[in-house]
């Protein structure tokens, strides 16, 4: 590994966590980075969870200091997707690389659709949260089908984790990625072991992007807190239409 591949990759951990931390997809920059590098697929998807453990914690902290947390909520969310993802890091089912990448780019279509639907009511109004015992419940179960994805794959997880919380629970943006960060860093513990018992992580490409990784989530989250809203869903939308046309056409 040398000197410009590391600049390669600490660029595309930058680019991946400031994108997952505010919106989600992060993993469809580093992921490419890592196999163009020359690790198997595998591997590569292996490896990126060292850096996306580490830049959830980042993240994590970064909301923290700015006083935004929704907790035990976000606790709940993530143990029911940690089950979901030991589920899914030990699927073993071959995904035509085409059929994925048309799927995931209509599930990150779906995706803005509700949250420009959910953002605000047709008066302008904000919309009022919905954090009964039932709704809560309800995001507790789909959080566990959300874990088998981000276990299974990762990339696009933050698309169906932003469906979730702003249509059920109809949280803000900024609240949502702030559950989102915390959800994400308790699953891919569990994701990231079964990695590491089977031996698919390079930590040397895998701890240069979670620098990279970290550095971006950072940075993000503070600026999300700052900028509110209006700016997080400018750059979400930004996100899924030039990724879901990349995944469609290219």
């Amino acid at each position: 590994m040398d000197a410009w591949d590391i600049l390669l990759v600490l660029g595309a951990g930058f680019a991946a966590g400031f994108i997952n931390t505010v919106a989600g997809g992060g993993s469809l920059i580093s992921l490419p980075i890592l196999i163009f590098l020359g690790l198997p697929p595998a591997v590569a998807n292996a490896s990126n969870r060292i850096a996306i453990f580490s830049q959830n914690i980042f993240g994590v902290l970064g909301f923290r200091s700015k006083g935004v947390t929704v907790w035990p909520f976000s606790l709940w969310l993530g143990l029911s997707a940690l089950v979901g993802a030991v589920i899914g890091a030990k699927i073993a089912v071959d995904i035509p690389e085409d059929l994925f990448n048309k799927l995931l780019a209509i599930i990150m279509i779906v995706v803005l659709a509700f949250i420009v639907k959910n953002s605000r009511t047709k008066k302008g109004a904000e919309i009022v949260e919905r954090m009964g015992q039932k709704h809560q419940l309800i995001s507790v179960g789909l959080f566990f089908f959300v874990g088998i994805w981000g276990g299974f794959i990762q990339a696009g997880v933050g698309f169906l984790i932003i469906m979730v919380l702003t249509s059920v629970n109809r949280l803000s943006l900024v609240k949502t990625n702030s559950v989102k960060v915390l959800v994400v860093l308790i699953y891919t513990t569990a994701a990231l072991l079964v990695f590491i018992l089977e031996g698919k992580i390079n930590w040397l490409y895998g701890g240069v992007l979670a620098v990279g990784n970290s550095s971006g989530a950072w940075i993000a989250s503070r600026w999300s807190v700052e900028k509110g809203d209006r700016w997080v869903q400018a750059i979400l939308v930004v996100a899924v239409v030039g990724m879901a046309i990349k995944l469609w056409f290219f």
